[in-house]
């Protein structure tokens, strides 16, 4: 059966104006708008808490506040939220859909498609891309909670001592439920985020009428005015304004959970309202009360609803953080099915919902940095400092991918793409300069952990290559080796012999050593290999392609998508009802499993060798990821030098 070509993903996306009505986005329109509500936008509707407050810092170590500069600041923060989140985003990028999936990754294969010749950089972009989202999902759980517990300090000074020890139990706890699944508790998150941006909007009402002189903030020129007069400070403050759109890649990543309508809706007739009328409400209320720079958004509130707003708040942030942390799990998976990292335990924690993963070792990395970010930084304004520079940095890796997109795939002129991802790019870049003046400040870390991710990447897709290089060196090819064995036949034995290999075109080293070690070969022998194309799901139809080789060996392709799990036993299901004759009952899974040691001649420096070895001790069973019956498995090792 021929397999999905890499072309068609490219089909998919060269129709961008249709909205997406497959994949996992299934139900009423209704209730994906509820569940987009929770899931999307818990990043960027917790970015009041904090992104005004940090925004003024700058200007308030000069002096008084001055109503220009209240005005003009929060007219860049309603600007950004108006060019970056809803042109790029809601309005342009979902367009640029991979099989009705977004993000970066499908982003990256998109525009692969698209431009063959340039393959090789626009594949690197995309890793730089998935390795700063890491970077973001260890800041996002730490700044939103720690921000949230702080209004515990505004309601009594009571509790300033246990801010850090609370914010460290709900965190901890909140890791510790991920393996528990997330589908009971989501049914809460749209509800939940609902009461939050109705309250974010009452909120900001409230206030407006305080000084509706706020409303000149609509005018772009004050913030232009803003940042022309004040110079360096400006410049600074520009950085902390990028606060109000960090989970704006969230839109894209979540497309394919939710559909790309429902998505647009929420935006336009909830979030980006709440939000609107919230920055208002806290620039009307400091333009009254300079003393409530203190922390605007929760004074804000009137005295008594202060503590239950600290709650709402404090489930919203947790909710952000769920989010993101799923969205690590899923991205991490991602990056194992396209070769990026070794294979890792992934955990379904849902009998109906594919995405609903979890990914222990993920988990723990994700928990560990978290807390010492909490414990580094103490406070979610010293956290401000170190939230930016990896968001940044990974809009404009959209931004890029985007172009390809645009150009080869849209067919654009050329003018017209350059001119388009030009004017996304010249705000992104400025953001991205004004954030990296807070590397020293705390910006290293999540550049530091962007880069390990980087490479520990590029260490695995190396080595993983000169591996393959040497065991195909080193290797038979199928062919030759049954011309071999008609000529001396093995002992045969009933049943059925099904064994795995990355190269389907070399005989597999469990084959191999079946052959030397027990002399003895099934009756019928399925040769299988597991590709991962790059679109996110195929089609049951596309999963495999036969190729009888002899008269007892057939080469067997399985064919998935980059955000499915390759489930073999579900794969030679589909098969057998497609008329492949085999008994699942008398059928043996032979596994070779290798044990790597470093070598002088590995291509790859001593230090990358030791790596290498160490994540491919790292990489989870081929029988539990591959999710194959344990009593039907047969493993035979052999140690290999890198």
């Amino acid at each position: 059966m021929a397999h999905e070509s890499l072309n068609d993903a490219a089909v998919s996306a060269a129709d961008h104006g249709k909205d997406h009505q497959d994949g996992n986005a299934h139900g009423s329109l209704a209730a994906l708008t509820l569940g987009s509500i929770g899931v999307v936008y818990g990043d960027i509707g917790t970015s009041p808490l904090y992104a005004l407050r940090e925004s003024l810092v700058h200007t308030s170590h000069a002096g008084a506040i001055a109503d220009t500069e209240i005005i003009g600041i929060v007219s860049l923060l309603l600007w950004a939220l108006f060019l970056t989140v809803t042109v790029k985003y809601v309005l342009f990028l979902m367009r640029a859909d991979n099989k009705g999936e977004g993000g970066t990754l499908a982003l990256m294969a998109l525009a692969r498609n698209a431009y063959p010749k340039a393959a090789g950089p626009i594949f690197l972009l995309g890793i730089i891309g998935a390795s700063l989202f890491s970077g973001d999902a260890i800041i996002t759980p730490a700044i939103s909670v720690l921000s949230a517990v702080e209004g515990l300090k505004i309601v009594t000074p009571f509790f300033d001592p246990y801010v850090i020890p609370i914010t460290m139990a709900i965190l901890i706890t909140l890791f510790a439920v991920q393996s528990r699944g997330t589908g009971d508790v989501a049914t809460f998150f749209g509800p939940v985020m609902l009461v939050w941006f109705v309250s974010l909007g009452v909120m900001g009402v409230s206030h407006i009428g305080d000084a509706p002189r706020i409303f000149y903030a609509f005018n772009p020129l004050n913030g232009l005015t803003f940042l022309a007069n004040h110079g360096m400070i400006g410049f600074l403050v520009l950085g902390s304004v990028f606060l109000a759109v960090t989970g704006a890649e969230a839109l894209y990543a979540d497309m394919g959970h939710f559909g790309r309508r429902p998505i647009q809706i929420a935006w336009f007739v909830l979030i980006l309202p709440s939000l609107v009328l919230n920055y208002l409400g806290q620039g009307a209320l400091l333009l009254s009360d300079p003393s409530a720079i203190e922390n605007p958004f929760f004074l804000s509130a009137p005295d008594w609803a202060r503590l239950p707003l600290v709650l709402l708040a404090t489930l919203a942030t947790v909710i952000a953080s769920q989010a993101t942390i799923t969205g690590a799990f899923s991205l991490a998976r991602q990056a194992i099915q396209l070769g990026l990292l070794p294979r890792l335990e992934i955990q379904h924690t849902s009998s109906t919902q594919e995405g609903q993963i979890f990914i222990p070792r993920v988990n723990r990395i994700l928990l560990i940095g978290v807390l010492l970010l909490v414990l580094m930084f103490k406070s979610s304004s010293a956290l401000a400092s170190a939230y930016g520079i990896a968001v940044t940095a990974s809009l404009v890796v959209d931004s890029c991918l985007a172009f390809v997109v645009v150009w080869k795939l849209w067919r654009w002129p050329l003018w017209g793409a350059l001119t388009l991802t030009a004017s996304f790019l010249c705000i992104e870049l400025a953001f991205f300069s004004a954030n990296l003046v807070k590397f020293f400040e705390g910006g290293y870390a999540p550049v530091f952990v962007g880069a390990s991710v980087v490479i520990i990447m590029w260490t695995w897709t190396r080595g993983t290559r000169l591996l393959e290089e040497k065991t195909r060196r080193d290797s038979i090819p199928v062919r030759d080796l049954i011309r071999m064995l008609e000529k001396s036949k093995p002992t045969r034995v009933t049943g059925t012999a099904i064994f795995l290999t990355s190269d389907p075109e070399v005989a597999p080293t469990a084959l191999m050593h079946n052959l030397k070690h027990n002399k003895v070969l099934h009756e019928r022998v399925f040769v299988i290999s597991v590709k991962t194309e790059p679109v996110p799901r195929v089609a049951p139809q596309n999963r495999y392609e036969l190729e009888r080789i002899s008269d007892d060996f057939t080469k067997v392709t399985l064919h998935f998508g980059f955000m499915e799990s390759p489930r073999v036993p579900v794969a030679l299901a589909t098969m057998r009802k497609e008329g492949l004759k085999f008994d699942i009952m008398t059928t043996s899974f032979f596994l070779g499993r290798r044990t790597l040691k470093t070598s002088a001649h590995s291509g790859m420096p001593l230090w990358q060798d030791r790596l290498f070895v160490s994540l491919s001790k790292q990489s989870a069973n081929a029988t539990d990821f591959f999710s194959i019956p344990s009593d039907r498995v047969v493993e035979l090792g052999a140690q290999v030098a890198v």
